[in-house]
């Protein structure tokens, strides 16, 4: 099978375009542009560059406009007009969608700012909605990360189901490998960190269910937390004022409640998810939800929501909650702790499921894609 050369859209990895963090669309994208080449396919960074001034671009090479600037161009010229691009097919993988010489594939990862407004920043919404919508229709075929974000994308964006095809996301093999335990002990001692804590790693923002958490942790025996911390890993997104707030006060008084919101590196997260005892998910919605698949490599029992894509990803592997309920969060939290054969299960199944989620096969199924659109 010949070589595809491929242009990656990069902006959402570049420091100083993604906002100076590297959420799953990031993570995705820089998956990408590690594994491609293995799969066959000649890679070239692109990433658009700001539209006044700033950051220099680092991550390759710079799109002849800024994203805003191509956008208007599209809108307003005739559907001739197309950028420019010296590669077999163009891959955008965060919504950046523009008229191109060759092909375009699009990876949509969920239709969330359509559906579910309110988890949203409110600033400029519906123009930004109406843009992407607008620009769905501009891809030749579209990847999805889940069936069930098929059904979004069909829904909400007007996607023809036969213009997409489903290629999960994944981890690095290397995350299947036991950690060094002193490296772990390290990373652990560094943060303040006791092994065996609650974990949850993702943005603060409203959809991901946070404050369920604390309210399912606080509600714990006072035995439970005392031995075991509620460790959340993430930055500050929108709307999570009041969770900060909740979080110091929880802190203030007495509960061992921690918040990394800095961790830096892959390798700094990885020993963080080594030394919890149960990765806790309660997120309301998920085009995928990359966490669970690495607190899974990582052999740490997994409770997740029954809600959007997690039940297609935790194949059973997972203990299932109700994220409205934070009682039944709570409860399943709990069993984790206590019931030995429950625990040895949930890992077992967890290990197994990850490792038919890797970036390697992902990057194999994307660039099979990429033959199937060229083909046509």
């Amino acid at each position: 099978m010949s070589v595809v050369r491929v242009g990656l859209g990069t902006t959402m990895i570049e420091p100083g375009l993604s906002g100076g963090r590297v959420d799953g669309i990031g993570v995705y994208t820089d998956a990408l542009l590690r594994h491609l080449p293995r799969a066959g396919c000649a890679v070239s960074a692109y990433s658009y560059p700001p539209l006044r001034g700033g950051a220099a671009i680092s991550a390759g090479s710079a799109l002849p406009q800024s994203f805003e600037a191509a956008t208007l161009t599209d809108l307003l010229t005739p559907a001739a007009h197309r950028m420019h691009m010296p590669q077999d097919l163009f891959h955008v993988t965060d919504y950046r969608i523009v008229r191109m010489d060759c092909p375009v594939v699009a990876t949509l990862h969920d239709a969330l700012p359509l559906k579910y407004p309110q988890w949203c920043n409110p600033r400029l919404r519906r123009a930004k909605n109406w843009m992407q919508v607008k620009a769905t229709r501009k891809a030749d075929h579209v990847i999805a990360l889940s069936h069930f974000a098929v059904d979004e994308l069909v829904e909400c964006f007007g996607v023809d189901p036969r213009r997409i095809s489903v290629v999960p996301c994944g981890v690095d093999a290397d995350w299947l490998a036991p950690c060094a335990a002193d490296a772990v002990a390290a990373t652990l001692a560094t943060h303040g960190l006791r092994a065996g804590y609650f974990l949850f790693v993702g943005t603060l923002q409203p959809r991901k269910n946070v404050e369920r958490l604390l309210d399912a942790y606080l509600a714990l025996p006072v035995a439970v937390r005392a031995e075991r911390q509620l460790v959340i890993v993430g930055s500050a997104g929108w709307r999570c004022e009041q969770l900060l707030r909740r979080l110091e006060g929880a802190r203030q008084n007495g509960a061992a409640v921690v918040w990394l919101n800095a961790l830096a590196g892959a390798t700094a997260l990885r020993h963080v998810y080594a030394g919890a005892g149960v990765f806790v998910f309660p997120s309301l919605y998920e085009g995928f939800g990359i966490p669970v698949v690495e607190a899974f490599a990582s052999g740490v029992p997994v409770v997740a929501s029954n809600a959007s894509s997690l039940p297609e990803v935790t194949q059973g592997a997972a203990v299932e909650v109700d994220p409205l309920d934070s009682a039944e969060i709570g409860a399943a939290m709990l069993a984790l702790v206590r019931d030995d054969a429950l625990r040895a299960r949930c890992v077992a199944h967890g290990r197994r499921r990850a490792a038919e989620l890797t970036w390697d096969a992902t990057a194999i199924q994307t660039a099979a894609v990429y033959h199937s659109v060229l083909s046509h």
